[in-house]
Parts: structure tokens; sequence; C-alpha cells
């Protein structure tokens, strides 16, 4: 692999590149500007100045060719090397007759999964002697997750609960406002978060190379403010940043934590981690810079994985223990160390398939309830996932195995 290829799967892995209008947009490694790529069959052309002088395929070519093969749009990965004289162009095909079973069946399916997960939820005590009896625990979260899922609004939603109810997965079909108010409840959000956890289970002899990242869902919310330097009112919308850790090879959430928008990064790696490290065998963790502190890859290593973070340039390596090993491997076999770190992609098209299934952004109002919609989406995700590697690897999802079902 030579140098500009190197660098440019640095740049896949740590930068943001985005198609707009046939172009790919590749940031510059080292300032602010943005270079326009375009990749055809036959030739691929950049605006820098070293492919204008060299006229033979720069980092941002590359950079744009490793994004496109892991966001092809057409379910296959394409490899394309750009030469001066010629193309060659390598595309490993979908399974598609197991994608296409795991498409045509999957809502029958996300709803057998749901019920069954649902139904290890332990039933919770019955407050208050007046008054109606409240619904069971399990029938609001199933109808709570099956709403995200459907993407609707609740009212058109009650229609498939009553079908639902039907096919007896809940007991009864509750009014729209209930699934609105038991989401505002603080207590719901373990339970989601265990349950996220639980439907990660089933691929744990799967899954040993995990990635973690963050990332916001925007709300409809707003902050207004009067910039008094330029005499202008500003508004911004708010968000609820999510972050997990998830697998490479199928991309299952195994852990998440939710602490508000503006929670630093690398103070959440840990909680990841050691959720994660309960239930499965890590052996590498890849993550952003964002996450480089002597602490987590203590954390990481401690858990018996290789900590696959890069460094930012003004860090030196001093501090010994893993920090300064992983530091030296990073600065002399730094080919080799972006091989591992460049799985961390994965958790950027984990977000990816969990916002254009799911949606990008969020309709509670409040800010548990808006807690408790992310983790139902991450949730939805999950189900999903174990779908597809039902017909894809042959595996059958049992819940709650070593645990006790009230």
């Amino acid at each position: 692999m030579e140098i500009r290829e190197m660098r440019g799967m640095e740049i896949a892995a740590t930068r943001t590149i985005r198609k707009l209008d046939g172009w790919w947009r590749v940031p510059s490694q080292q300032g602010t500007g943005i270079y326009r790529v375009q990749l055809a069959k036959k030739f691929a052309t950049c605006e820098c100045p070293d492919f204008a002088k060299r006229h033979q395929p720069c980092k941002h070519i590359f950079a744009a060719t490793f994004v496109s093969r892991r966001e092809n749009p057409d379910g296959s990965v394409t490899v394309t090397q750009v030469m001066a004289a010629a193309t060659t162009t390598t595309t490993y095909p979908q399974e598609w007759a197991a994608y296409n079973e795991a498409q045509t069946n999957e809502k029958e399916k996300f709803l057998c999964l749901l019920s069954d997960l649902c139904n290890g939820i332990p039933l919770g005590p019955q407050t208050g002697k007046n008054g109606r009896p409240r619904l069971p625990l399990s029938d609001m979260i199933f109808s709570a997750t099956f709403k995200v899922y459907s993407t609707v609004s609740a009212r058109r939603f009650v229609s498939d609960l009553r079908e639902a109810q039907a096919k007896g997965f809940i007991s009864k079909a509750p009014h729209y406002n209930s699934i609105f108010n038991y989401l505002e409840s603080a207590e719901l959000t373990p339970v989601l978060k265990m349950l996220i956890t639980q439907s990660s289970l089933p691929l744990s002899s799967v899954e040993t190379n995990f990635a973690a990242d963050s990332s916001g869902f925007m709300t409809n919310r707003f902050s207004r403010w009067f910039d008094h330097k330029y005499g202008v009112e500003k508004v911004k919308a708010d968000w609820v940043k999510c972050h997990i850790m998830c697998g490479v090879k199928t991309n299952i959430v195994t852990a998440v934590e939710i602490n508000g928008q503006h929670a630093a990064d690398t103070k959440m790696l840990p909680a990841l981690a050691e959720s994660t490290a309960m239930n499965f065998t890590m052996q590498e963790v890849s993550a952003d810079k964002g996450y480089a502190s002597k602490s987590n890859f203590d954390t990481i290593a401690h858990f018996g994985a290789v900590p696959f973070i890069s460094f930012p340039d003004h860090h030196t390596g001093q501090g010994g223990g893993k920090w300064a090993e992983m530091y030296h491997y990073f600065n002399f076999r730094k080919q080799e160390f972006l091989q591992h770190y460049h799985k961390r992609s994965n958790v950027e098209s984990t977000f990816s398939m969990m916002k254009r299934k799911f949606g990008d952004s969020i309709r509670s109002k409040t800010d548990t309830a808006m807690v408790n919609e992310v983790l139902c989406k991450i949730l939805c995700h999950n189900l999903v996932v174990l779908i597809h590697e039902m017909y894809e690897l042959g595996i059958e999802p049992v819940f709650w195995r070593n645990a006790s079902v009230n």
C-alpha cells in the first residue's frame, strides 16, 4: 500500500466525506479546505494540486474510493484502483437470496422477536388502590418500540396495535396517549438499555472487534439568542447525543450511553467498554482521536482488547503503559495500524443504518421521552440486524438464557 493510499484510508476513517451533485467532497487532511473528487467507471479526477501535477491517484481519490466502497447503495462492495492508464474494479456481490428473505419477512419476524424480548421483562408493581389497573410494562414497551419501528404518528399507528393484539403479541391495545405517557417515565430508560443488551447477546459468538462513536438525533426544540456582535437573532436546534459501541461485523449495538448533548466522548468510553465486556470477548476496540486518553487505553487493555485509537498531532506518547505502546505502533507501523483502525468506519455505518430506516430526528417533547425514543430506535436496529443474521448466518435468537423471567 503506497503512502497516498494509506493517507486516503486515514482521511476516510477520520473525516466526514459526502457525495453531492455527483462529486465527492473530501476535506483536506492538513488544512480546512475541501476538494471535489469525481469517481467514474474508467477514470477519477480531483481538484487538488497533487492530482493536477501528477495526473495520478491522490489521497483524496483514495479516500473517496474507500467511502464509496463502504456506502455503496446497491449492497455490493466495490474496490476501485485508479491508475493513469486504466481502472480496475473488483465487485463482491451481495448474498441476494438471504437479503431478499430477510427483507420480505422482516416485519413479521420483528414482531415475533420483540414479543419474545418483552415477555422477559419483570412485571412492575401495581401502585395505587383506586382507578384502573396499569397496563403491563411488557405491552407498553412493545407498543412504544413498534411505534418507533413503524415511523408513523401515534394516531395512525393505532390500527397496527389492534392487529398486534389480534395476533396475541399484546394483551390489550393501549390508547396512543398512553404510549406518550410511558415514554416520559424515567423508569423506562434502564429497562430499554437492558433490552438493547439482551438483543445483542445472540451475536456474542460472532463479534470480537468493536468500534465506538457518538452521533446526534435532532429534536423539535430550538435555542434562540441575540448575537450582539453582529446584531442578529440566531437559532440552533437542540439534539440528543447518543454514544454507542457496536460490533464491526454485523453492526449490532452492544452498549449505549446518553448523558446530555454536550457530553464529552472520551468520558463515555469506559462505561461502553465495561458493558460490552460483560457479554462479549473483546479483541479490538477502535475509536477516533476524540477518545484518545491514557485512561481509555488502560481500560480497554484491562478487558483484554487492543485499543486502536487515533492520536492527535500534539500527543507525544509520554506516559508509559498501553498508551506509549500504541503511540509507537501508530507512528512506526502506521499502515498496519490503519488496517485495524479503519474498522471504526462501521460505527458510522451503524448510525447511518439507524437514521435512514427510523429517522434522524425524534418527535418527543420532554428530555426523558427523547432519551427513551432514541433507545427505542437502537432496539429496533438491533432486532433488524438479528433478522438479517438469521438468514445470512443461520442463527436462531434466544433471549433471557441467563436471566430469571417473572
